[in-house]
């Protein structure tokens, strides 16, 4: 104790305790890769306070827009199992390798994915290119739609599973109903005009151009 020049164990009797100051709480590693048009949501919580995310569309994604490289741990075995989730694997080497993801710290965005119950709600497909896992989209994604994966027909023979995944409707948990968060507008530069999407923007934009 500074006041009482004395060294204690705990806190002092006659100044009493420390004033605690704490660390300011960042994102993990994977919450700060996330592009600017994708957002996290809490679709479930589970015992312990364990939160289960899904990455859901703040603006349209084109079909054929590909996110990766996945970033993951090669392990010959799988230490974080989570069954909303795809098992990935690679081949390095000539070995076969997991891409495990621990915790947040060890991985990017794209382990929040959740896997496609059905070929319904797949809007991305996995695959494997020079040792690396990438996922696409397979359709055009609407603001507020929420990006699941399967594997490629390909990678699912790789990964030993089946071209697409259907899931008996008695098996599946209904979830609860996600708010809506508001659309990031497109703004025109020239008279500050506000749209959905960016096909309405140069769409406007070209009566700019034609007045000058």
């Amino acid at each position: 104790c500074e006041d009482c020049g004395k060294s204690l164990i705990g806190e002092c009797k006659l100044h009493g305790p420390l004033i605690r100051a704490k660390d300011r709480v960042i994102p993990s590693r994977a919450r700060l890769t996330l592009p600017h048009y994708l957002t996290l949501r809490v679709l479930e919580l589970r015992a312990g306070n364990q939160q289960i995310l899904g990455v859901f569309a703040k603006k349209g994604i084109q079909k054929r827009t590909q996110f990766g490289p996945y970033v993951g741990q090669l392990s010959t075995k799988l230490t974080c199992y989570d069954e909303s989730r795809l098992v990935l694997q690679v081949l390095k080497d000539g070995g076969k390798y997991f891409l495990d993801t621990p915790n947040e710290d060890c991985g990017n965005w794209m382990m929040f994915v959740r896997l496609a119950r059905n070929q319904e709600e797949q809007t991305l497909v996995a695959y494997q290119h020079c040792g690396e896992v990438y996922f696409t989209t397979v359709k055009p994604i609407e603001p507020h739609t929420e990006l699941k994966v399967w594997y490629a027909a390909d990678y699912a023979k790789f990964m030993e599973a089946s071209a697409v995944f259907i899931k008996e409707e008695s098996d599946v948990s209904p979830l609860p109903p996600v708010a809506k968060e508001p659309v990031d507008p497109w703004i025109c530069s020239s008279c500050g005009s506000t749209f959905a999407t960016f096909a309405l923007l140069e769409s406007h934009q070209c009566i700019h151009k034609d007045r000058v």
